[in-house]
């Protein structure tokens, strides 16, 4: 009897990132705020950008978003370089962002704050005055219902506390319905209970809507409860890459970081 032939089982293919950055570079003054960086975050990931006080962070979050143009290297989002592009084409191009400082605007309800990121995402001009208030309603609704803000979307943002704030902000960062969220401190602020419940809930909408989120945090708890994996930059130079669990035990990384008591992030 012929033997019957073995099928070999295809091995599974990664999907491409959603975003590339390959051998970023920023000076200023002669100094290297962020030498020769390189890392990749996939979709529905949650990555953590961590490092003491003057590791680069924020600059090399603002090269990925366009406020800063790289001296060298390359910004790639799902495939196509967005290197050097302004703030505005960057965000069209499907990256939000929120900030340490919250975003909103205190005079607008919560719901039209949604509204506005909608309608300029859709090419409209923003209006106070007659059927603007009407436009994306349902939109804005869903997007708050996503957030745990529904219920408040009558509220002036003005009147809001920090937490609320919070989650308005990240509503208004997935108007654009990003391929990649940058989150720049996302608790900074926050009562301890609250940070775990805005990083899980960022957790399960990239999940389930297959965002990649980059975001720089202080609070090594939230790091590393709610990051699939982690990069940590010194000086400017990335000297460690991996999971949670890695990055924890990484000497060189409790040295410089972790073991010496630094608590926020830094340029």
């Amino acid at each position: 009897m012929n033997a019957v032939p073995q099928l070999q089982a295809i091995p599974a293919v990664a999907p491409d990132p959603v975003l590339v950055v390959r051998d970023l570079q920023k000076s200023f003054g002669g100094v290297r705020a962020v030498d020769g960086v390189s890392f990749s975050v996939q979709a529905g990931t949650m990555l953590a950008l961590i490092g003491p006080n003057g590791a680069g962070k924020t600059t090399c979050f603002n090269m990925l978003n366009g406020q800063l143009r790289p001296d060298g290297g390359e910004v790639l989002l799902a495939g196509r370089s967005i290197t050097g592009m302004k703030p505005r084409v960057v965000w069209r191009m499907g990256v939000g962002r929120t900030f340490q400082i919250t975003a909103t605007f205190t005079s607008m309800t919560v719901r039209e704050n949604v509204q506005m990121a909608l309608i300029s995402h859709a090419g409209g001009i923003w209006s106070p005055f007659g059927r603007a208030r009407d436009r994306h309603a349902e939109a804005a609704d869903a997007l708050l219902a996503q957030v745990g803000m529904l219920e408040q979307g009558s509220r002036a943002c003005g009147v809001l506390a920090y937490g609320d704030l919070k989650r308005v902000e990240l509503a208004v960062a997935l108007a654009n319905q990003p391929k990649l969220l940058l989150m720049d401190e996302p608790t900074a602020g926050m009562a301890p209970r609250e940070r775990i419940a805005l990083m899980a809930l960022t957790a399960d909408i990239a999940a389930a809507k297959g965002i990649a989120v980059l975001f720089t945090e202080h609070d090594m708890d939230v790091v590393f409860t709610h990051s699939d994996s982690v990069i940590v930059l010194d000086r400017g130079r990335l000297i460690a890459h991996g999971t949670a669990e890695e990055v924890r035990r990484d000497p060189n990384v409790r040295a410089v970081y972790l073991g010496s008591g630094a608590t926020s992030g830094g340029h």
